[in-house]
Parts: C-alpha cells; sequence; structure tokens
C-alpha cells in the first residue's frame, strides 16, 4: 500500500495495477485516487471502464491501442471480470507492449498468483492486495476519523462499536457517519450514543445465538434466529455464519491449547482482539470434538436443504435445538 500511495501522491505511475482482495472498500477508494491522480477533473473521453465476466479482452486491448485525447494518459479499469481466476492469455501476452500513454487496472475480487495473468502485472505494474483488515488498522483508522471531528470514546465503547459494526470497512463508515450525526453538538460518544444509533451486523447476532446455545438457552436462541429471519436473512446464509462461527471457536480452542496469548490468536486469525476475547469465553463451554461435529452438521446440513431432503428453516432449527439441549 506504501508504494502505491507514492504512486499517487508522485504522479508517477506503472503501466499495469492489480487491486485484489474482500475489502471492496479499499478497492474503491484506491481506485478512485488513482482514477482522480491519472486523469484531469472532468475527464471522460481518456476514461473506459469494464465490468464483469463477460469482459472482452480483444475490445481492451482495443482502447489500449486508442491514444489519449489531449492528454498524457488513458485509463482503462476493468472490474470483477475474473481474468485472474480463469485467465487470458491475450492479456497476459499484450501486457508487457501496451502503449506507454496507457495505464490499466483491474479490480478483482480474487487473484490466482500461479497464474500467467497475474505474474505479469506483478512483472510489469503493481499488484496490492486489499482483505480484511485486523483490530489494530480498523481502530486507528475509527480514531483518526473521531480525532478530526474532535470526538473522544472511551475503549469499551470503541469496541462495542465495532462489534456492531464488524470488521468490513465500508459498513464501519457508514455506521460511524450516522454516529457523527446523532452526536452533534457532544465531543464526547458514550455507549448509550451507540446502543441508540448503530445496527448490530449479522456476525454479531450469530455470535449472541451460539452464546445463548452454549449456555444452553434454547429459548433465547430460538427467538434470535427468528428475529434473524424477520429481518430478511436467509436460513442457508445464516447456516452458513454459523459454520463460521463454529469453526473460528475451534480454531481460538486449539491455538489457546498450544499456548498463544489473546493477542497473538488475534494476529495468527487476522480478526480483532476483541473478538478473540469474546470467542475465548465463548469457547469455553464447548469441547474440540463438539465444535468439530458442529461445522460437520452445519455442512450436512447445507447439504441436506441443496439436495432438496430438508427444508431450510428446519435445518437451521434442528442444529440450535441439537447443540442448546441440556444433557
Amino acid at each position: 500500500m506504501k508504494n502505491l500511495n507514492k504512486d499517487i501522491e508522485s504522479r508517477s505511475f506503472c503501466p499495469v495495477y492489480l487491486f485484489y482482495g474482500e475489502e471492496a472498500y479499499l478497492k474503491n477508494i484506491y481506485k478512485n485516487r488513482l482514477k482522480n491522480a491519472v486523469l484531469s477533473d472532468g475527464d471522460t473521453m481518456n476514461l473506459t471502464v469494464f465490468e464483469g465476466k463477460d469482459c472482452d479482452p480483444l475490445r481492451i486491448i482495443d482502447q489500449a491501442e486508442t491514444m489519449p485525447f489531449f492528454a498524457d494518459h488513458r485509463l482503462i479499469i476493468v472490474e470483477d471480470s475474473g481474468f485472474f481466476k480463469t485467465a487470458s492469455p491475450e492479456l497476459a501476452e499484450y501486457i508487457p507492449r501496451m502503449p506507454a500513454e496507457t495505464i490499466l487496472l483491474f479490480v478483482e475480487r480474487e487473484a490466482d498468483k500461479r497464474g500467467k495473468l497475474y505474474k505479469t502485472v506483478n512483472s510489469c505494474g503493481r499488484v496490492t492486495e486489499m482483505g480484511r483488515q485486523n483490530q489494530k488498522t480498523l481502530t486507528s483508522w475509527v480514531l483518526g476519523t473521531l480525532r478530526r471531528e474532535k470526538k473522544r470514546i472511551q475503549r469499551s465503547t470503541l469496541e462495542l462499536f465495532l462489534s456492531y459494526a464488524g470488521s468490513d470497512m465500508e459498513n464501519i463508515a457508514n455506521e460511524l457517519e450516522k454516529l457523527l450525526c446523532s452526536t452533534i453538538g457532544s465531543d464526547v460518544i458514550r455507549r448509550e450514543d451507540v446502543e441508540a444509533v448503530c445496527t448490530v451486523t449479522v456476525e454479531s447476532k450469530i455470535f449472541d445465538m451460539i452464546n445463548a446455545m452454549a449456555q444452553k438457552q434454547q429459548k433465547t436462541a430460538i427467538d434470535l434466529f427468528y428475529e434473524l429471519l424477520s429481518s430478511k436473512e436467509r436460513p442457508l446464509g445464516i447456516l452458513y455464519w454459523m459454520a463460521r462461527q463454529f469453526n473460528q471457536l475451534c480454531q481460538i480452542k486449539e491455538l489457546r491449547a498450544q499456548g498463544l496469548d489473546q493477542e497473538a490468536i488475534a494476529q495468527k486469525m487476522g480478526v480483532q482482539s476483541f473478538i478473540v476475547r469474546k470467542g475465548l469465553s465463548q469457547a469455553a463451554y464447548f469441547e474440540k470434538e463438539t465444535l468439530l461435529q458442529a461445522v460437520k452438521d452445519c455442512v450436512e446440513a447445507e447439504t441436506a436443504v441443496k439436495t432438496g431432503r430438508m427444508g431450510d428453516q428446519l435445518a437451521v432449527e434442528m442444529i440450535l435445538v441439537k447443540y442448546s439441549a441440556r444433557e
């Protein structure tokens, strides 16, 4: 990221860029920063955007061969093409001989580092992975925003906010904007402010649901499931998040058994430290074998739903009942 920022600030550009990873917010921010650095304000003549799996490599090459109109550069943006998973030999062969006036930017969710196109872009230009950010980065980002707005917040309130907003930067930005608007006139953001205006993510609700299961609070677990359904969450989506949470708890439990502390576990797993702290507390209710079986049950339930052997809502309910039942 540091080298990318240098390119943008110095306006000394590589011929080709690849931004990839799960963090859509970062990819969008840097895509716009690069675009604004390459092109003058309002210059649409020298910008071409291709999007989706149906992108034609030959059309991209044709645009790349077009000289810029009264400008130093022509910028071509290719988004969500899938070229870095399915391969594009035409582009891999073309990029090394692309005109110096053309700058090509790929914005993708996934990229296969073994592929020829990835290796070509990495050799001729700059590849930047933009994945989910760790707790330290997210905390610094939020605190930086609050400082600019002359707001103060306690650590426990910040952790509550992040537990509500999750780890997706776009969602955090939206929730932070709501919080700032609701606290105009106050220089302190309090716990009650967060609870009043911030929307709890599905991930946080799933955590609460599994917490209820762990403590054998069956009615609470089922009520939380119905709340998710009433907010238009799909049962299969809920099943995915349950499997993910059980798997995360299994990893936390295993790493703890290896002697790692909270911060080391968070760094190893690439999650926020407070998530590990809450996970350690939750994982204590389960044996490792139970967590592994829960993941397996979720996968088998998904298969049963997709093959028509079981209804999606019933599949989730059966897992809720099984793991929240008192022995």
